[in-house]
């Protein structure tokens, strides 16, 4: 009898300045897949570290475990491209059976790996992945904007996105090669996750601190990453822009008629020049906000036609010299 073909699992884990978190993720992640390898003598691992641009000793760090263990691999990017790029490149890298995405800061705990490979094994599911159901430890300010991005985003996408949703996630080789066929320069995974379909098991956790270290994310780039999400998964602002554009043009049309008849009628003087000046800046500014919304979408066809990498390898540890 002919024997079965071992299930490789790849690890795909973006890292940034996590020069502290990476011996206490790797202690963790060798220790839950060593548990899962005893339990299943058919799986086996690689991990996929991508430093992202680092200025700490992250690459250091890399350089010195890969020799140690086989199942360590990483890609070390020319300069930072973002966390996005970061997956992708190692979704590409990833040649197994499934493919598991997960932060180097422990907030994704790797512990939950062994209940999602069983929600996907089974065949019931073609990805796992964790939601958060509180945002303890983050201020109150950017919760509520979290939520309310989740809101506005569902009602005006055609994509459901769910709220709190993570990057972590346990994906079978289809669900990868899905996403992967999906070439944009301008990616928002959450959204990208979401449009591929599949069905996907939902694991909901309690929010995590970061075990070592300090995350990079603040308010002004959580702000930007949202924008990114509105305009790739949406074209309702150009629908508002629009609409505003035909509503000011009835008021004008009307505010035109009632001056006419008043003059001709009644003989009175037209209204008083702060009026005009406050209705001026008023339509300038919608014409400007109008604009901005139509430049945003344009210089996202820019980006794309332009067919820029979406990351530059510097070096991975087959490159480094013995």
């Amino acid at each position: 009898m002919e024997r079965e073909k071992n299930q490789i699992l790849y690890l795909v884990i973006p890292c940034y300045n996590e020069q502290e978190s990476l011996p206490l993720f790797y202690k963790e992640i060798t220790a839950v897949t060593d548990g899962m390898k005893e339990k299943n003598n058919e799986l086996e691992f690689e991990y996929i570290f991508v430093n992202d641009g680092s200025k700490d000793n992250t690459l250091k760090l890399l350089r010195e475990l890969a020799p140690t263990d086989s199942r360590v691999r990483y890609i070390s990017f020319s300069r930072n491209f973002g966390k996005e790029a970061a997956m992708l490149a190692g979704m590409e890298a990833s040649k197994g059976d499934y493919v598991v995405i997960l932060d180097a800061d422990l907030q994704h705990p790797p512990k939950l790996i062994p209940q999602m490979y069983e929600y996907v094994s089974s065949g019931e599911y073609d990805c796992a992945a964790t939601r958060r159901v509180n945002r303890k430890g983050e201020s109150k300010v950017l919760s509520f904007f979290a939520r309310t991005f989740y809101k506005i985003i569902n009602k005006i996408s055609q994509t459901h996105i769910v709220d709190g949703a993570q990057d972590f996630r346990f994906m079978t080789r289809q669900v990868v090669n899905a996403i992967l066929d999906m070439p944009e320069y301008n990616r928002f995974s959450k959204g990208i996750f979401s449009w591929v379909g599949f069905e996907t098991k939902f694991i909901e956790i309690e929010n995590t601190e970061r075990a070592a270290g300090t995350s990079t994310w603040n308010f002004h780039k959580l702000f930007l990453y949202s924008l990114e999400g509105i305009f790739a998964f949406s074209t309702a602002p150009l629908a508002i822009a629009s609409f505003l554009g035909i509503l000011f043009c009835l008021l004008a049309l009307v505010m035109i008629i009632v001056t006419v008849v008043k003059t001709l009628c009644f003989g009175e003087s037209v209204a008083g020049y702060p009026t005009i000046v406050c209705l001026v800046s008023l339509i300038g500014g919608l014409q400007l906000l109008c604009t901005g919304i139509s430049g945003q979408y344009l210089s996202k066809m820019y980006l794309e036609t332009k067919h820029r990498p979406r990351y530059i390898v510097k070096e991975t540890e087959k490159s480094v010299k013995k």
